[in-house]
């Protein structure tokens, strides 16, 4: 093998070492983050996967979802606590997320709609209301939309709402147009670039409010730091502009009780046009803005059971 011969195979060799290596970060980060955030409930087989929830409390029932790189602990960390004295209270982690797992690939936003109906009548729930937290908020839009007679009031956090071209900074990293690009970054680089750069990251997506110290586990922001939560993000982040967009002519058709809530200051969705815009758009909607930024639930739980609370007065 002459000169050159030997410096390629040096270089594929070393390539592939580094590779290698980065696949193991990945493998041995899942792993740990799956200790930090074990399982907290039960799983459920639905069309198209088996979804993960926690069901705790008695009463009328409430089910919660969550936004994007998220799992059902953004809402126990702080906020069902508040509730399930009074209220039957379901959190899920998302089809994909958490410990929810999918068939085939990444489900949309309607098929997600899908899956969560067919859990809430296994559950035998009575017209709930439907919380929704950032990218969990057109989730529960498209509930009310395409299943409406198993909604019974809609209540949405900081909600996606909107067709927005542009990704907030915190989540342009996932912007990964190319199927077998993610796959590779999932594995390689996402895991360990995920880690050096979570606290700025988390710092961007909290905003103005701080970052709660034990988030990563109590919170399960350590889930977000797997490969087939890269997967997930990329997927969802691409998709939504044209699941949402298919959403806003048809706002207009819910007809259950409907309140926003956010931030003032929210740093990833513009309160005006995500909030304000929409509120108009749904009959007899309410839309409420209070002091603070995007993660509402973990760093104003009392803020958001009070106006929760004054949701469900309406509903009746």
């Amino acid at each position: 093998m002459n000169r050159t011969g030997k410096w390629l195979t040096g270089i594929g060799a070393a390539t592939a070492a580094l590779g290698g290596g980065l696949a193991l970060w990945s493998a041995l980060g899942a792993r740990g983050a799956e200790a930090a955030v074990p399982q907290d409930g039960a799983m459920l087989d639905v069309p198209g996967g088996r979804l993960h929830y926690v069901d705790r409390g008695s009463g009328m029932p409430i089910v919660m979802l969550h936004g994007l790189l998220g799992q059902l602990r953004h809402f126990s960390y702080a906020l069902a606590d508040r509730l399930v004295s009074d209220y039957r209270v379901i959190l899920i982690d998302r089809p994909g997320w958490g410990y929810s797992t999918v068939e085939g690939a990444h489900p949309g936003i309607a098929q997600q709609a899908d899956m969560v109906a067919a859990l809430m009548q296994r559950l035998a729930l009575e017209q709930p209301v439907v919380v929704g937290h950032s990218m969990g908020g057109a989730l529960a839009l498209a509930l009310a939309i395409e299943h409406p007679q198993l909604v019974g009031a809609l209540g949405l956090i900081a909600p996606l709402t909107q067709v927005v071209d542009t990704a907030p900074d915190a989540f342009r990293g996932l912007q990964i147009e190319s199927p077998a690009l993610r796959a590779l970054m999932s594995w390689t680089v996402a895991v360990p670039m995920g880690t050096v750069t979570a606290v700025e990251t988390l710092r961007k997506i909290f905003a103005p409010d701080a970052v709660p110290a034990d988030f990563a586990g109590r919170g399960g922001g350590a889930l977000s730091l797997r490969p087939q939560s890269f997967r997930a993000g990329s997927n969802e982040l691409l998709a939504a502009p044209e699941a949402v967009g298919a959403l806003v002519p048809r706002y207009g058709e819910i007809a259950v009780p409907t309140s926003i809530l956010y931030g003032r200051q929210d740093a990833i969705l513009d309160p005006e046009l995500h909030g304000r815009v929409t509120a108009n758009a749904i009959p007899d909607a309410t839309l409420e803005i209070i002091t603070g930024g995007h993660m509402l639930p973990l760093a104003h739980p009392r803020a958001t059971e009070a106006w929760l609370r004054r949701l469900i007065a309406r509903r009746g």
